[in-house]
């Protein structure tokens, strides 16, 4: 398909209203008149479902907008790199992407030093300082269809995934914030059970065992704040991989505040990985389950694949 004259002077602003419990409509108007002020030509759009932003993304890529600026939570965030990617009109490197951070967990931000004042990311966005980072690819099922979604920060497989989908249900009530997720760690704990894995990092079998938890990512923090891959350099060209093994009750508990600075991999039921394609399978074949950046997604198997520095976004600061 012939591509459109990209409209390199104006950005594509994507924002969720309902992010951040109706954060993004409620603000709105506020984060308009400062992109107004910072002489950031733009044009506007809400999202109306799960979704949407996939769908947006593309069809305004291909009327030429390869500048765009999301107004949401990681999930929106995610959502628009999906689409980025899935598109055919311009090289993902070719379009640059920034975000106003109104969600609830922020953890994308939270790598590049981008704050929740809206005044200082909306100067972020202006200074444009762009850093090319990596992208993970994940094929995973959902019932019996291969399905596929990119990530730009973190994915969760096991316990995480677990709380994800509860912390989901929440928002989707209109509650869920990074409290909501923290009391559903602990909560989870009386109904969840560990799962059997295999796992192969670049062809070789590195783990075979039962598991609490994952973290597979390019960037450091997930459930809003939580530092599960301390190590991770998001221009590396290889993921970060966390495995929580089997532990007890008590013992998550007495280290969830060791999540937080990433010191909780220093005990002994923590392994750490690094490598550029992961594969996991599970008895039953069904019984891991899956998200990114957030989103709920399916089951296993499952397999990771990084793309690396493929994607530029505009940050505060490079990551060291």
């Amino acid at each position: 398909m012939e591509k459109e004259q990209k409209t390199n002077d104006k950005w594509l602003v994507i924002v969720n209203p309902n992010a951040g419990r109706k954060k993004g409509k409620k603000d709105w108007e506020k984060i308009s008149t400062l992109l107004t002020q910072e002489g950031i030509l733009f044009k506007r759009v809400f999202t109306k479902e799960i979704n949407h932003a996939i769908h947006l993304s593309i069809k305004y890529i291909e009327q030429g907008f390869i500048k765009m600026i999301v107004v949401g939570g990681d999930g929106t965030f995610n959502e628009v790199v999906n689409g980025i990617f899935i598109q055919n009109f311009y090289q993902p490197l070719e379009i640059t992407l920034g975000m106003i951070p109104v969600g609830t967990g922020n953890d994308w931000g939270r790598m590049y030093g981008i704050p929740l004042k809206y005044k200082k990311a909306v100067q972020i966005i202006a200074n444009e300082i762009i850093f090319s980072q990596d992208i993970g690819k994940v094929e995973y099922f959902n019932s019996n269809k291969k399905e596929t979604r990119y990530f730009a920060n973190v994915a969760g497989l096991g316990y995480d995934a677990f709380v994800a989908k509860k912390t989901n249900r929440l928002k989707e009530k209109g509650g869920g914030n990074s409290f909501a997720y923290l009391l559903n760690i602990v909560l989870g704990l009386f109904q969840y059970k560990t799962k059997f894995i295999e796992l192969r990092i670049d062809d070789k079998l590195k783990f075979k065992g039962r598991i609490f938890s994952m973290s597979v990512g390019i960037c450091r923090f997930n459930g809003g704040g939580m530092m599960q891959l301390p190590n991770a350099i998001p221009n590396d060209g290889i993921f970060d991989l966390t495995i929580i093994k089997k532990t007890t009750k008590m013992k998550v508990v007495k280290n969830i505040k060791n999540l937080y600075d990433g010191s909780f991999i220093k005990m002994p039921e923590v392994l750490t990985f690094t490598g550029k394609s992961i594969s996991i399978i599970s008895k039953p074949i069904k019984n891991v389950f899956l998200e990114t950046d957030g989103e709920s997604l399916g089951h296993s198997p499952i397999n990771f694949e990084i793309l690396p520095r493929s994607l530029n976004v505009i940050v505060n600061k490079i990551p060291e």
